[in-house]
């Protein structure tokens, strides 16, 4: 499947990504490549397989809460660098 610079292009706009004309090439490129071997795929005879979601056939093991008495929040903060109202205070990250 052919995959033109101006879908990459499209694409990395909705994904907000600054991508140069060099690596929209690449970027083409590649994914003709990827969804060239998908159609490869879709060719093979999957009568008997059973679907699945994941390739692992593990199940979470959950267990009940428990409560139980947890730090007092004046212990919680006083090592804290800086607080506020009971909260911590930390660096904005974004």
């Amino acid at each position: 499947m052919e995959i033109t610079n101006d879908e990459i292009t499209y694409v990395a706009t909705l994904a907000r990504l600054d991508i140069d004309k060099t690596s929209v090439e690449e970027l083409a490129s590649q994914m003709g490549k990827i969804l060239g071997y998908v159609d490869t795929l879709k060719t093979l005879d999957t009568t008997g397989v059973p679907a699945t979601t994941h390739a692992s056939f593990l199940t979470n093991v959950f267990r009940e809460d428990i409560v139980k008495e947890s730090l007092d929040v004046d212990d919680a903060l006083q090592n804290a660098p800086k607080s506020e109202d009971g909260y911590f205070i930390v660096p904005k990250v974004i």
